[in-house]
């Protein structure tokens, strides 16, 4: 570790071998900053590589799961001049990598969800598209296929279909037939993207389902499977939760054959963490993650895109405030993403310095843990977030 001094008028060099190792120029940007009488430099670079765009808040299904249950926003689409707005930023995020279509809405109800997809292709990028598969027709496959789109991540909660009608109000067949379908036209075409993955909301009601979930993933040539907890907005979904604040048994499953093209290869499964545990590691932040609202607001994650309730680890109650950073109507991306606020504070959940409120001696009588505060660090606190205990998992 190099002790680095400073002259006469305060000023200090960086390392040439620091700033080689770390690929920066010498002329970078950093913000100033103190952290427990410790000086910090925050790096002000333009290096956000994932974009998740939330195209509408309307859906299609009405499943006893989703969070829009529990939100004051409303039912509507993201306009196309604010979708240009976000289009024009592009050029500003040079190491972007990725752009994702999904959110608490559905993404295919949107009216323009195509020339999105389309516009954003042209910039050479990869995209995934979130979808409950029920309007996967076969016009909507061939648009997907033609478009090339990477990954096409479908919800499925359930292998029984009467398990899956209690929690999405649907026919499984539906999707399965949509599906069937949709791999029909990639083999007609001669191709493997998008390719299939399946997210799978683990529940009570649905935990004897996944023993099954990758049978069905080989039926339907899925490639990945992600397994996320339910966020509990009410008390049905608090009592339907399989984790807890002690430690709990992990979910079981198994690996199956996924076929691509003439190859094949072992599908990939994630599965979430189950208790409660003392590392904290937020995936928006750490793999420099950004959310655009339907509204263009800008913020660091999903748990903090939007207002709602839901229940924390130990079951108290909590409300969380939407938390964003910028407007892509009054400033680019670019803007955004190193704006002192914003930069801050991923340094600060890359950190994770906050309270860890859920193991706290006066979490029962603590008003703060009503809302997503704590009484030191940065707020609005993660201490709670679902997600930086990776009980809660997205695409």
């Amino acid at each position: 570790m190099p002790k680095i001094t400073t002259n006469s008028q305060g000023q200090f060099t960086i390392p040439e071998d620091f700033l080689l190792r770390r690929r920066l120029e010498p002329q970078a940007e950093y913000w100033l900053d103190e952290r427990d009488g410790d000086l910090v430099l925050h790096f002000s670079l333009p290096d956000a590589k994932k974009l998740y765009i939330e195209v509408t808040t309307a859906c299609n299904l009405n499943c006893h799961t989703c969070i829009r249950h529990s939100w004051v926003a409303p039912n509507t689409h993201m306009s196309m001049d604010i979708f240009q707005k976000i289009l024009d930023s592009l050029p500003g995020l040079p190491q972007l990598e990725r752009v994702v279509f999904t959110s608490f809405g559905e993404p295919l109800v949107h009216p323009r969800i195509f020339d999105m997809i389309a516009a954003i292709r042209a910039f050479g990028m990869d995209v995934t598209l979130g979808s409950n598969g029920i309007l996967l027709s076969e016009k909507v496959a061939r648009k997907l296929v033609e478009l090339e789109v990477d990954l096409l991540m479908v919800s499925i909660d359930g292998v029984k279909p009467e398990v899956y009608e209690d929690v999405r109000d649907t026919q499984l067949d539906n999707v399965l037939h949509n599906l069937k379908l949709f791999n029909q036209i990639k083999e007609e075409i001669g191709t493997r993207k998008p390719t299939l993955g399946i997210e799978f909301v683990a529940l009570k009601k649905n935990k004897d389902d996944l023993l099954d979930i990758t049978d069905l993933a080989t039926e339907i040539n899925a490639s990945q499977i992600i397994v996320t907890n339910v966020l509990p907005y009410s008390e049905e979904m608090n009592a339907e939760k399989l984790y807890g604040y002690q430690p709990v048994e992990p979910l079981k499953t198994s690996r199956w054959p996924a076929k691509s093209n003439s190859w094949g290869r072992w599908g990939v499964i994630e599965l979430p963490r189950m208790h409660f545990g003392s590392e904290q590691r937020c995936r928006f932040v750490h793999n420099n993650s950004i959310v655009v609202g339907w509204d263009g607001e800008v913020a660091p994650c999903y748990a903090l895109s939007h207002s709602y309730e839901y229940y924390a680890i130990d079951g108290i109650k909590k409300s969380v405030q939407r938390h964003t950073f910028g407007d892509i109507k009054k400033n680019s991306l670019a803007e955004i993403w190193m704006s002192e606020d914003f930069v801050r504070y991923r340094s600060e959940v890359r950190a994770f310095h906050f309270p860890s409120c859920a193991d706290c001696d006066i979490r029962d009588t603590c008003d703060l843990r009503l809302t997503n505060e704590a009484c030191w660090g940065m707020n609005p606190s993660c201490s709670d977030c679902l997600w930086a205990q990776d009980i809660v998992k997205c695409p």
